[in-house]
């Protein structure tokens, strides 16, 4: 097995997989349909082209940094609800995002040829990479330097790499890794993004927590923390 590993750090970021109407929720983590999202940017790829070689990567997500769980709450104006439909005069939402969350996201595959074009397209993204929501870009680059982990497992990958920031870390790392015998179900495999015909399917998830490495990206050298 090989893993590529991916920084997501921003002020801002959201995760949804259950919106509906006036409420925007967030998941506690990344979620798959929000990476592969990701890296469909990152290839150029538009949304009608398949999605079956980025759904068969297995995922895993290390959370560094919980964040905090915040609500923004917005008026909008002439708000079109649907094809052919007049505008409204105002739509009201809540929209809830995690503020100064810092997650480290393994991607673990048989195909390390697909691993590499995944990292060099991170280095030279296409179309702007964001956050789960446009507005929230990263506030520190998505691509690692050393992030492609050739002949190294999702688990050891998330446990073994250096944690995302130098400040004081938790105990233990929660970590949230794709089993098909997990004991939580996510829906957010994604099977199409086109506009009208978006589909997702339900994925099964393991928790489970890693000790913190004791070295940071910000205390390595200049050149490794690039």
């Amino acid at each position: 097995m090989n893993t590529l590993l991916l920084r997501l750090v921003g002020p801002m970021q959201s995760w949804g997989v259950q919106s509906h109407f006036g409420v925007r929720d967030t998941g506690l983590e990344p979620s798959k349909s929000g990476v592969v999202g990701l890296l469909c940017a990152a290839l150029g790829r538009p949304r009608q082209h398949p999605l079956d070689d980025l759904v068969a990567l297995r995922m895993g997500v290390r959370v560094d940094n919980e964040g905090r769980l915040s609500r923004d709450f917005q008026t909008a104006h002439d708000v079109y609800t649907g094809e052919g439909s007049k505008p409204k005069a105002t739509e009201i939402s809540s929209r809830y995002y995690l503020a100064d969350a810092a997650f480290l996201v393994g991607l673990e595959s048989d195909d390390l040829a697909l691993l590499e074009r995944l990292h060099q397209a991170l280095q030279r993204p296409v179309w702007p990479l964001y956050l789960g929501r446009k507005a929230f870009v990263p506030a520190k680059p998505v691509w690692l330097e050393d992030g492609l982990k050739p002949g190294i497992s999702l688990c050891d990958a998330l446990r073994d790499a250096p944690r995302l920031s130098s400040g004081d870390a938790p105990k233990r790392l929660r970590a949230v890794i794709e089993d098909p015998h997990g004991e939580a179900i996510r829906p957010d495999q994604p099977l199409s993004f086109e506009i009208g015909k978006r589909q997702f399917a339900p994925r099964r998830v393991h928790t489970t927590f890693f000790d913190p490495p004791r070295a940071a990206l910000e205390q390595l050298s200049p050149t490794e923390a690039r």
